[in-house]
């Protein structure tokens, strides 16, 4: 019987493990992006809205992913999850050194058109990898999900961490290099995984059925999915103002969803997971919204200080890893809801202070803001999979897609789309200034 629990134990270590390096290669691929999107500005001469889009499109397809093996991982098994999720992440790589090659030739479009379409590939990996690494570690923990969930989603910090040394580390060396690089926590998180038996997911265990898992999420549940489809689909094939019939066929499409899946249901859903649905929306904009476009909000500030704007990503990051490792100490104080409404004071007093600090104050409002979202995402998910465990891995990934969903769609471009602004107000206000000069000048003599 000790020998069964020690094999047991071991397995849960390896498995936990693999899923682990999992999520730190999606970190690596982020923080790539983050490190790179003022040097694709300047190769594809973006302005900040367009290099906002095209941050998005590295995060929004995520969605896409979770969703659709979130309601089918119960039968293809996580372990195929895991493959396509590898074969993602490893695409991505290929493309982003190909982009690099064809640029050097001078084929600025189809450089970017690999760059932006493998970012696209790179962002389904991503989901596919929540959409199996959440419901196995639910499943193996289950007594203690928020706790393990926050050690797990330490791994996304981490990764950003140790790729944001070595990035800063490599210098200017050629940007497929850091791309490539990615590949090699994928090709580790495969060789751990490959081998291993996963477990059946809790809900399946529990003999609760699909239709009883779509009963979690409800109508209630599905009209958000809908509306966020929809405005997505009409961002990305960007209809004109004429383009009547692609604009309602889309909105055709969003209705036609919440009306089979109401008929199938015939339930609003649980309030607790529409409410956690609609909080994920700004927790995650604040978190990663945030973090896509730190190295070019702090990049004036660090120039003049003489330092990468990238350690300020890494600090923040830092301080998630120590403290989600240690969640369970924290969970044992203060409960989760709680947690997270503490957590979002912090964030909005650091957002704050990260607007006005100058010098080396930016590290003292970094701290309040890394400290602010450290819980957000895990806490979330935990919360979710404590108060939902019939939905399995619907309810416990849908509240991620939506996330992510609402950075790519809204966060990132919208970040984008203020700087842009602000760069031209700056350059009216120069213009004035420079027109006004030679006025003051003559009124003076």
């Amino acid at each position: 019987m000790e020998s069964i629990s020690k094999e047991d134990s071991s397995r849960k270590r390896t498995l936990f493990l693999g899923c682990f390096i999992a999520l730190l290669t999606t970190a690596f691929g982020f923080i790539t992006r983050v490190f790179l999107v003022d040097t694709w500005s300047e190769a594809f001469d973006l302005n900040p809205a367009e290099a906002g889009r095209l941050m998005g499109i590295g995060i929004w397809p995520f969605f896409v992913a979770i969703i659709f093996f979130s309601l089918l991982i119960d039968r293809i098994g996580y372990k195929l999850a895991m493959i396509f999720a590898f074969i993602g992440h490893m695409t991505w790589g290929v493309m982003g050194y190909l982009a690099y090659q064809y640029l050097q030739s001078g084929d600025i479009d189809t450089a970017y058109g690999l760059l932006y379409w493998g970012s696209l590939v790179f962002a389904l990996g991503n989901g596919t990898v929540e959409a199996f690494i959440n419901p196995v570690v639910a499943t193996m923990f289950n007594r203690e999900k928020t706790k393990w969930l926050n050690i797990l989603h330490a791994a996304w910090p981490g990764g950003l961490v140790l790729a944001g040394i070595i990035f800063i580390g490599m210098g200017n060396v050629e940007w497929w290099i850091k791309i490539v690089i990615t590949v090699v926590p994928a090709i580790m998180y495969f060789m751990i995984l490959i081998r291993q038996e996963f477990p059946p997911n809790e809900r399946v265990a529990a003999g609760v059925s699909y239709r009883e898992m779509l009963q979690e999420f409800g109508i209630g549940g599905a009209s958000l999915v809908a509306f966020l489809v929809v405005l997505q689909l009409n961002d990305f094939f960007g209809p004109g103002p004429e383009d009547y019939a692609m604009r309602y066929g889309f909105i055709a499409i969003g209705v036609l969803m919440v009306v089979a899946f109401g008929w199938y249901v015939r339930t609003l859903g649980r309030p607790i997971l529409l409410f956690l649905c609609f909080i994920i929306m700004p927790l995650a904009t604040t978190e990663l919204g945030t973090d896509s476009w730190i190295q070019s909000i702090m990049h004036g500030i660090a120039s003049d200080k003489g330092f990468d704007a990238g350690w300020v990503l890494i600090y923040t990051s830092a301080i998630m890893l120590v403290l989600r490792l240690f969640a369970g100490s924290v969970l044992h104080q203060v409960s989760p809801l709680a947690l997270l409404v503490i957590s979002s004071v912090l964030a909005i007093f650091g957002l704050y202070f990260l607007s006005i600090s100058t010098g080396w104050y930016i590290f003292v409002a970094a701290t309040l803001y890394g400290l602010g979202k450290t819980f957000f995402w895990p806490t979330t998910l935990g919360v979710v999979a404590e108060q939902t465990p019939r939905g399995g891995a619907l309810t416990l990934n849908a509240v991620s897609g939506i996330g992510m969903l609402t950075v790519g769609m809204l966060g990132a471009p919208i970040i984008g789309a203020f700087q842009s602004n602000s760069q031209i107000e700056q350059l009216q206000a120069s213009q004035e200034l420079a027109l006004a000069a030679p006025k003051t000048l003559l009124t003076d003599g």
